[in-house]
């Protein structure tokens, strides 16, 4: 069992419990999934970096990717219906937790001028989503065998009812948000 999901049973459960004064216990917030995708639009050009991605992504989640398509045909963009746009994967269980513990403790503080995680990328329904625009930041990529630095996105997703719930949660977490 992870460190995270520890702390998230023993420390974040009673803290949540108290502040919003829930009776039952499957009514607090709890992380659900999270969701990492690699969005590549110079695959239209370059197919081959498809390939490395799901290298890339498969090292930093410990999971294997999905290959993403088009769905459709965009003249403008040179992109056809059914090209490789992007890579992605969902994380449960603990390898979500491994993933969230490594964000949090490694790549984010590795971050050039980070001063912490804007409030505004909560979507309404207790989902948040962040953007890192350095993959390279994580310890898992060999920076040296990197010939285009990708961009990634992440979205973790609870089971609280609101942004307010999926903050305390998060934030309780080790989360570093800004102010």
């Amino acid at each position: 069992m992870s460190w995270l999901k520890d702390y998230y049973k023993n420390e974040v459960v009673p803290k949540l419990k108290e502040r919003f004064g829930y009776k039952n216990i499957n009514q607090i917030p709890k992380l659900e999934k999270i969701s990492v995708n690699m969005g590549l639009n110079e695959a239209v050009a370059n197919p081959k970096i498809i390939d490395q991605a799901l290298v890339e992504l498969a090292q930093l989640t410990g999971q294997k990717p999905k290959v993403c398509k088009a769905r459709k045909s965009i003249a403008g963009f040179k992109l056809r219906k059914g090209m490789p746009i992007g890579v992605m994967v969902t994380l449960r269980g603990q390898r979500m937790y491994d993933f969230l513990t490594r964000v949090i403790n490694i790549a984010l503080p590795r971050t050039k001028d980070f001063k912490g995680l804007s409030k505004s990328g909560f979507d309404g329904r207790g989902n948040y989503t962040f953007g890192i625009t350095d993959h390279t930041i994580f310890p898992e990529i060999d920076s040296s065998k990197v010939d285009k630095i990708k961009g990634l996105s992440i979205t973790i997703v609870t089971t609280a009812k609101n942004d307010e719930e999926a903050y305390a949660l998060l934030k309780e977490l080790g989360m570093p948000f800004r102010g």
